[in-house]
């Protein structure tokens, strides 16, 4: 007789110094199922499924996979047990093509590699997903939504018969996400176990069979998805009623703060737009419209071909970072583990580094100050973690981009460029990063807001502006918001 639960993971304990990351959870999933596992960031989800996945060795507890108790200590014995993850963090070489991402384990095996059938068999597998990338194309070239395509074909190509999805659409807009849904429906017919992690709460009911909640290290509900609503989701992950997800703002806006005139670049082409004051300007767009590539010219990190840049009525010019930095700009990126961290550094050293004057008198730097700093901003944005001591790729992915936030933060910008400031963030802490948003605009703050979440933008912003293929396709006023008039911008021909 079959096992009625493919994976059961009874009693799981874990602790990370003081931190105990999971206390006795128990978590079954059955053949053909789409568990969906929830939770705040630090909540327990990752470290469940790091378990599972041979990344960590649990400190007690027991693993059965088809009735049968496994000891799982490697990623390659978990292979072997048919687990396959794909982590919200991503594990790619960038220096190596698709197809040698894909079949990297198989690579090592043989002497020679047939690369006309590798080629092939990669085509195979990201087309099985339902995408179209070129298998010889280099990995680092590719956007962050494509890349996600990659390492889930990667973890696809294995054959595995549990799979476990830790965020899998924080990168990829709404008609991508639909795509990939599809396919875990098909993965779900032929009988795959999908545990399926999402901050998205609204994806768990297009998907979803089963909905356990994690807080704190332990279990708050196993519960049918039909059984539940979003409102009761969120007080089994939080602990309390969310009363209002989007804090209201009084816009109070000023004179222009900052200026673009015939912005052109590699991946756009004369954009103009302005940004005062106290006010929130959203930038809406499908992934690859040229919204980030515009912000990453006007901050310096990439180059500009031509167009002018004004701040407060003066033209400037911003070749570096470091220029844009002491010019008043701040740059929080869509991907805050390779642009955002610096993963030699503890929390404290990476929320302090962008401004090192606060820390320093007479050329003395002030280790104690630095704490103090570092402290004040991580109680701020809640960060969870032991002490401003510890790695910060110790942290959760949602509390990683709390340290990237609360590193700007520490700086007198006055134009805060925010790509993707909620991407795997948790409920409870997306409302904390609305407020955050809604107080650097009161204060007077030009902020600029990329987001793949139309329903955020509706709500945060201020003003809109539409873009398509690299060029500003609309602009829309506040009494003009809708996903309609959004979505109408970007398919409008021009």
């Amino acid at each position: 007789m079959d096992a009625e639960y493919r994976i059961e993971m009874k009693n799981m304990s874990k602790s990370f110094g003081g931190i105990h990351a999971l206390k006795g959870v128990s978590f079954s999933v059955k053949p053909g199922e789409i568990h969906c596992l929830v939770g705040e960031n630090g909540a327990g989800k990752s470290t469940l499924m790091k378990i599972l996945s041979g990344a960590y060795r649990m400190d007690s507890g027991e693993i059965k996979i088809n009735g049968k108790p496994v000891e799982i200590t490697s990623p390659a014995q978990a292979i072997k047990q048919g687990i396959g993850i794909v982590y919200q963090e991503f594990e790619l070489a960038n220096d190596l093509s698709v197809a040698e991402n894909i079949f990297m384990e198989s690579l090592g095996k043989s002497a020679f590699v047939n690369w006309s059938k590798l080629n092939e068999e990669a085509q195979k597998v990201v087309q099985s997903i339902g995408f179209d990338i070129n298998p010889r194309n280099n990995t680092g070239d590719l956007s962050v939504a494509y890349k996600q395509i990659v390492e889930i074909a990667k973890v696809l190509s294995k054959n595995v018969s549990i799979l476990i999805l830790d965020e899998p659409t924080a990168v990829l807009n709404d008609s991508e996400a639909e795509v990939m849904f599809k396919l875990l429906l098909k993965l779900k017919e032929k009988g795959v176990s999908i545990i399926y992690i999402s901050h998205r709460l609204d994806e768990i009911f297009k998907i979803g069979d089963t909905v356990t909640t994690l807080k704190d290290g332990e279990i708050t509900g196993v519960n049918p998805v039909s059984e539940m609503t979003v409102d009761k989701i969120i007080e089994l992950m939080i602990g309390r009623e969310l009363s209002d997800k989007y804090p209201k703002r009084v816009s109070n806006i000023g004179e222009e703060c900052i200026r673009l005139e015939g912005f052109s670049g590699g991946m756009f082409r004369d954009v103009s737009f302005s940004v005062r004051k106290g006010e929130v300007l959203g930038l809406a767009g499908l992934v690859g419209s040229g919204r980030t590539e515009v912000m990453r010219a006007l901050f310096g990190a990439d180059k500009r071909l031509s167009g002018k840049v004004f701040y407060e009525g003066k033209q400037v010019n911003f070749p570096s970072t470091v220029k844009a930095v002491r010019g008043g700009l701040a740059l929080i990126p869509e991907n805050r583990k390779e642009q955002g961290l610096i993963p030699a550094l503890n929390i404290r050293k990476n929320i302090t580094i962008t401004n090192l004057k606060k820390v320093t008198k007479l050329n003395i730097f002030n280790s104690k100050k630095e704490s103090e700093v570092a402290e004040t901003l991580s109680k701020k944005l809640r960060v969870k973690t032991e002490s401003v001591e510890s790695n910060v790729f110790s942290l959760s992915g949602g509390n990683q981009q709390k340290v990237v936030i609360a590193k700007w933060m520490n700086t007198d910008s006055k134009v805060v460029i925010m790509d993707e400031p909620t991407r795997g963030v948790d409920v409870g802490a997306k409302t904390e990063i609305y407020g955050l948003i809604n107080d650097l605009a009161t204060q007077g703050n030009a902020v600029i807001l990329i987001s793949s979440e139309m329903v955020e933008l509706l709500a945060m912003c201020d003003r809109l502006l539409v873009m398509n293929q690299g060029i500003v396709k609309g602009e829309l006023e506040k009494e003009n918001f809708s996903e309609k008039n959004i979505m109408q911008l970007i398919v409008e021909e021009k």
